[in-house]
């Protein structure tokens, strides 16, 4: 088998966010499409027509099952996360999950423990962490040219989805933290990491979704990040316009990454020094999928190691639990034993 040999992947679900993660590197020859399952069967061979998936199968074991899937891409509802990773683990399978990597950490510490040891590939698919503008945001925190870290800050804001949208649903895991929280969080830890230790949760505040109960729309934490920086997160789900920014304070300067999600829409990093003057840094319009893509193939075909793996998932979630804690939330519920 040639190194260079795309991945074969099997899509369980024909989802939204495929068309990003998976059709632009599957067309520039990272990756390979070789099946997609579907509850709806007419629906996964649309999806698959449209987006130039080989094959559909019948159903998620049945694309478990199939020989020339290497790895499977989880992008069921986040309810089926946790369930599904196990289930392709079980297969053995590699795994590309969207995040968050399960329902909440019970689920999350479930699949990890059976990640470790199998030999296999399990990949949390925090896409932005793999782009160069993410890799030259820690390098100037962490560097010294804007001086030791004071402050950093994460803003996600979006337009509402629509009503009947699964990210409004309490039974599919669905809110605000799950969909843009869990994110940020991974940002501030992230950042901690390379600081030398992880965040402490310092608050936590959620609002509800009217008519959802449970469900939160808003999410705002500080926390504390190592060497005496705070961090302050502030996501929400039901803002006229949308922002994806970074924002890193130091006592010398500050550094901005104006839409660290979608770089390849905007990559423009801004580096601020104390008298005002700004210089801006552009990292490249190629987007962070098709960075992601490139580690994952390393990681499968080479054993290199990558950062978002399945202790990383762990953690993450961890912290989302927490976070719905603290705000008088519930984290999201477990899904029984066995998958649907």
């Amino acid at each position: 088998m040639s190194p260079a040999e795309p991945l074969r992947v099997g899509l369980l679900g024909a989802s939204r966010i495929a068309v990003e993660s998976l059709v632009g590197p599957a067309a520039d020859g990272e990756l390979r499409l070789v099946a997609v399952a579907a509850r709806d069967r007419d629906r996964a061979g649309e999806f698959a027509a449209r987006h130039g998936i080989e094959r559909v199968v019948g159903s998620y074991p049945d694309l478990l099952a199939d020989p020339e899937v290497e790895v499977v891409y989880n992008a069921l509802p986040n309810s089926l996360h946790g369930p599904w990773n196990l289930a392709a683990i079980q297969a053995g399978k590699h795994v590309l999950t969207e995040k968050p990597f399960a329902g909440n950490a019970v689920e999350a510490r479930s699949v990890a423990a059976a990640a470790s040891g199998s030999g296999l590939v399990v990949f949390d698919a925090f896409h932005y962490r793999y782009h160069p503008i993410f890799a030259r945001f820690l390098e100037v925190i962490t560097g010294g040219e804007i001086g030791p870290l004071r402050s950093l800050r994460v803003t996600m804001l979006m337009p509402p989805p629509p009503a009947d949208d699964l990210r409004w649903s309490l039974p599919l895991a669905g809110g605000a933290m799950m969909d843009l929280g869990c994110y940020a969080l991974h940002v501030v830890s992230t950042v901690a990491e390379a600081l030398g230790g992880r965040p402490r949760l310092l608050a936590a505040q959620m609002g509800e979704r009217a008519g959802r109960p449970g469900v939160d729309e808003w999410f705002m934490g500080e926390l504390a990040l190592p060497q005496g920086a705070r961090a302050r997160c502030h996501v929400d789900m039901n803002q006229q316009d949308g922002e994806f920014s970074l924002t890193a304070q130091g006592e010398e300067g500050a550094v901005v990454v104006k839409n660290f999600v979608k770089v390849n829409t905007d990559d423009r990093l801004i580096l601020r020094a104390k008298d005002g003057t700004e210089r801006v840094e552009h990292l490249g319009t190629r987007s962070t999928y098709h960075y992601q893509a490139e580690a994952l193939t390393a990681a499968v075909r080479h054993g290199a190691p990558f950062p978002t793996d399945a202790a990383d998932g762990v953690v993450n979630l961890e912290l989302i639990d927490q976070c719905y804690g603290l705000a008088g939330f519930q984290p999201r519920p477990t899904q029984p034993r066995g998958v649907r």
